[in-house]
């Protein structure tokens, strides 16, 4: 574990169910919504907040899973081919989309998703979940959803790790780009 620990594997939990019942309340129940995450770890944080939903309003919400690496805008500056996973997302027409990061940064991800969401169908709207807020943002994107604000220099790295993608117990860390503690 690089850094210091902003949010243990009872942290998340607790964001997550917080999260949950934000959605639920926003838009009155869960009916003709979609959660989508993005990959990697948004698709993971969107399974588990369609299980807290289940487990809260015994409802499911279809669960979506979104690649933007072709939507990327920085593309270009990158030396070697990128490699596409595939988008998975159930149809989106018409319903509420929640999209679910890990960490909100400079908007670009968001940006880029919501671009690839919109190619895919209208929704009737777009929501966005995030686990970390850490501001800097170079978009007007702004979270409805947020597990918490973390407020950072752009010399600080925020790393989200999760079982289910890395194999270790869930936790946040930040630290510097150096890898001292900040």
């Amino acid at each position: 574990m690089n850094g210091k620990v902003i949010l243990d594997e009872a942290a998340i939990r607790r964001a997550l169910t917080r999260i949950a019942h934000e959605i639920l309340e926003r838009n009155k129940g869960v009916e003709d919504c979609v959660l989508v995450g993005i990959r990697t770890r948004g698709i993971h944080l969107a399974q588990r907040l369609s299980e807290r939903i289940r487990q809260i309003e015994g409802r499911t919400v279809p669960i979506g899973e979104l690649d933007i690496t072709l939507y990327r805008d920085d593309l270009t500056e990158k030396a070697d081919l990128p490699e596409i996973r595939g988008t998975h997302v159930p149809e989106i027409r018409g319903k509420k989309v929640i999209l679910v990061d890990d960490v909100l940064y400079t908007g670009r991800t968001v940006r880029a998703a919501m671009d690839a969401l919109v190619d895919l169908g209208r929704p009737q709207m777009i929501q966005l979940a995030v686990l970390i807020d850490r501001g800097h943002r170079e978009f007007p994107i702004r979270p409805d959803y947020v597990g918490k604000n973390v407020p950072t220099s752009r010399k600080e790295i925020v790393s989200v790790a999760l079982r289910e993608s890395d194999g270790v117990e869930d936790h946040v860390s930040i630290r510097t780009a150096s890898g001292v503690t900040a």
